[in-house]
């Protein structure tokens, strides 16, 4: 196993705890090609980042590092590591501003969890190319206090006529990625529900993504 590229999968909550959690962890281990090491403590990030191909916010919310563990993801990521952000870690790390430009934008709100359509933007991406145009998922269709388009790349967007309660328009960014220093982040803001974790095309795009962002 040690010529395994290895990801450090961070779940540790201080606000909304998902109860998919467990799910996307034994997903994680299961895609194919990387070890994974998963952890709630956030000592991990006060010791050398360095063996990770990615570090992996799998649904955190709230304030979730240290000062000193803040320090060492920034380094690592600015020095060529891979970051990825899976849903609520969207709603992480509030009083840390790096954290928000890392990951692009910052959860706003959602509407309840119900069917609709994401419009693949992107085709040629690792997380995308085995989509169709049209995708259609169950999830909570965030919404960003911002839009993250012109500073990242665009991946999918939702199709807010395909369901109750969106509130960003028909520009509604869903996943993107984006360059970091010398490393490379990728978000997407599905993967609610536990069930997510068991869909063939949401594994193909969480390992298409993770596979992009690592090193």
């Amino acid at each position: 196993m040690a010529d395994v590229p290895a990801l450090l999968v961070y779940t540790r909550t201080t606000d909304y705890r998902h109860d998919s959690i467990p799910a996307g962890v034994a997903a994680l281990r299961t895609l194919g090609g990387f070890g994974v090491d998963a952890t709630e403590d956030p000592a991990a990030f006060e010791e050398p980042l360095d063996r990770y191909a990615a570090v992996v916010f799998l649904s955190t919310s709230g304030e979730v590092l240290t000062p000193p563990g803040r320090e060492r993801l920034a380094a690592y990521v600015e020095a060529g590591g891979g970051f990825v952000g899976v849903h609520a870690a969207a709603c992480t790390e509030d009083d840390w501003p790096y954290y928000g430009d890392l990951l692009g934008a910052r959860f706003d709100r959602h509407p309840a969890l119900q069917p609709g359509r994401a419009v693949i933007e992107d085709p040629g991406h690792p997380a995308t190319r085995h989509l169709p145009p049209v995708w259609h998922f169950t999830d909570e269709w965030y919404d960003f206090r911002t839009n993250p388009r012109g500073r990242v790349r665009v991946l999918v967007r939702a199709d807010e006529s395909s369901y109750d309660g969106g509130g960003m328009g028909d520009d509604h960014p869903l996943a993107w990625c984006r360059d970091q220093g010398e490393g490379r982040v990728f978000y997407t803001a599905l993967g609610h529900a536990a069930e997510a974790y068991a869909d063939a095309d949401f594994r193909a795009h969480l390992l298409g993504g993770i596979t992009w962002a690592a090193r």
